[in-house]
C-alpha cells in the first residue's frame, strides 16, 4: 500500500508540475538573460570608441557584428538538437563563463584581429545559453507558452536595453579596458544559473519516474510539406525582422550622429529609449499572443510597423526618438509569439527550434550588419535607413501560415 501511495503521489507531483506555471523559475531565468543580454549589448554600444581607436571602416564594424553573431547562430541549433536528448542542466554556467572571458579579452584586445576573437568567445557562450534557458521557461510555463517566452525575452531585451546606457556611463568616457568592469555581473549570472541548474535537474528527475505527466501539445493535421513550408514562412519573417534589428543596434547611433549631430552619449540615449521599446512589446506579444493567437500577434507586428519605419528617414530628431520607440514597441512583440508557434508545429523539440531561431536571428542580425556596414561606406548611414524601412513589407506572407491554435490534446 506504501509503494502504491508513494506512485500516486509522485504521479500527481508530476501532473502539477506540468500544470503549474512556475513564475519564480521564469523571472529568474528572464533575470539571467537581463544579464546575458546586457553583457553582449556592451559589444555594439562601445562600436564608436573602437571605430575610432582602431580606425575601422564600417564594413569592418559590420563584421565585427557577423564574427560574433555568426558564432552563436551556427552552433545554437546543434546545441539545441544535442539538449534534446540530453539535457545539459550545468551548461547554462558554462555559457555565462564563455562570455565573461569574451568581455575581457574585448576590454584588453590591441587590435581588430583580437577583438573579432573576443566576440566569437561571446558568440559561443549566447549559443550555449539561449536553447537550454528557452527549455528552461518551456519546462515553467505550465502550458502558458507564450507568456513564459515573454517573460524570459522580457529579460533579454530590458539587458539589451540597459547595456549600451551602462556602456555610455562606465565606457564611453574612460576607455575599452572599462568593459572589463562588466565582469562583474557575469560572475552573478554564473551563481545564479547554478540555482537554476539544481531546479533544471529535480524536474528532470521527477519527469523520469513518471513519463505519463500530463502535458498539453498542439496537435494538427498538416502534412510534413506544410510543417516545412511554413517553417520556411517563419524563418523568412525572421530574416525581415532581425535584418531591421541589425540597422538600428548596430547604427543607429551612427545615423543619429551624422543626421543631427548628437554627440556619442546622447545617441546612446536614443538607443537605450528604443531598446526600452523593444523589450517592453515583447511582454505583452506573448501574452496576446496566448489570447488572441500567435498569427495574428505575428502579422501586427511585422507588417504593422511597416508604416513608421518608413516614415522614420525623412522625420525630425523629435519625431525620430517618437517612431523609433513605436517601431521597437510593435516589430519585437512577434518574436515570442513566433517562437511558440514553431515549438507547435513542431512538438518536443524545444532545444531544436529554439537554437534553430534564436541562432538564425543571431544570424541574419550579423549578416545584415555586415551587410549594411558595407552598403553605408559605400553610399551613406541614412541610405541605409531608407532601404531598411521596406523590410517589414514582408510580413504580408503571414497570410500563408496555417491556423493551428485551439486544437490541443491534453496527453496522459
Amino acid at each position: 500500500m506504501k509503494t502504491n501511495s508513494s506512485v500516486t503521489n509522485t504521479t500527481i507531483d508530476a501532473k502539477q508540475l506540468a500544470q503549474q506555471t512556475v513564475f519564480s523559475i521564469l523571472f529568474t531565468i528572464s533575470f539571467t538573460h537581463f544579464i546575458n543580454d546586457l553583457l553582449q549589448a556592451v559589444i555594439p554600444a562601445v562600436y564608436p570608441i573602437i571605430k575610432t581607436k582602431f580606425h575601422l571602416s564600417f564594413t569592418e564594424i559590420g563584421l565585427i557584428t557577423l564574427t560574433y553573431q555568426l558564432t552563436a547562430s551556427i552552433l545554437q541549433p546543434f546545441i539545441g538538437f544535442y539538449t534534446d536528448r540530453k539535457p545539459r542542466p550545468y551548461s547554462l554556467s558554462i555559457a555565462m563563463v564563455f562570455t565573461m572571458l569574451g568581455l575581457a579579452a574585448v576590454a584588453v584586445a590591441s587590435s581588430f584581429t583580437n577583438i573579432l576573437l573576443a566576440v566569437s568567445l561571446i558568440g559561443i557562450g549566447s549559443s550555449i545559453f539561449h536553447p537550454e534557458a528557452s527549455r528552461v521557461a518551456h519546462m515553467a510555463s505550465g502550458g502558458k507558452r507564450g507568456l513564459a517566452q515573454s517573460i524570459f525575452q522580457l529579460g533579454g531585451n530590458a539587458g539589451s536595453a540597459i547595456g549600451p546606457l551602462l556602456a555610455a556611463i562606465i565606457v564611453v568616457p574612460y576607455g575599452q579596458f572599462n568593459i572589463i568592469w562588466f565582469c562583474i555581473a557575469a560572475v552573478l549570472g554564473i551563481v545564479i544559473l547554478s540555482g537554476i541548474a539544481k531546479w533544471y535537474q529535480e524536474h528532470l528527475a521527477l519527469k523520469a519516474k513518471n513519463k505519463s505527466a500530463v502535458t498539453e501539445e498542439i496537435h494538427h493535421s498538416l502534412s510534413r510539406q506544410k510543417v516545412i513550408f511554413s517553417l520556411g514562412i517563419l524563418l523568412v519573417l525572421i530574416f525581415s525582422k532581425y535584418f531591421y534589428m541589425a540597422s538600428m543596434t548596430s547604427y543607429y547611433t551612427f545615423y543619429l550622429i551624422d543626421k543631427f549631430q548628437l554627440s556619442v552619449q546622447e545617441s546612446q540615449i536614443y538607443l537605450f529609449a528604443f531598446m526600452g521599446a523593444v523589450a517592453a512589446g515583447t511582454l505583452f506579444g506573448g501574452a496576446l499572443g496566448d489570447r488572441f493567437g500567435r498569427k495574428y500577434i505575428i502579422w501586427i507586428s511585422i507588417l504593422g510597423v511597416a508604416p513608421f519605419t518608413l516614415l522614420l528617414p525623412y522625420a525630425s530628431l523629435f519625431w525620430t526618438g517618437i517612431l523609433s520607440v513605436l517601431i521597437g514597441l510593435i516589430i519585437s512583440s512577434a518574436f515570442s509569439a513566433i517562437l511558440v508557434y514553431a515549438t507547435e508545429l513542431v512538438p518536443g523539440k524545444v532545444g531544436l527550434i529554439a537554437g534553430l531561431f534564436f541562432g538564425l536571428a543571431f544570424g541574419m542580425g550579423g549578416l545584415g550588419s555586415a551587410v549594411l556596414g558595407k552598403l553605408a561606406d559605400t553610399t551613406s548611414i541614412e541610405y541605409v535607413f531608407k532601404v531598411c524601412a521596406f523590410l517589414p513589407l514582408i510580413g504580408i506572407l503571414t497570410t500563408f501560415l496555417p491556423n493551428i491554435e485551439g486544437k490541443k490534446k491534453i496527453k496522459n
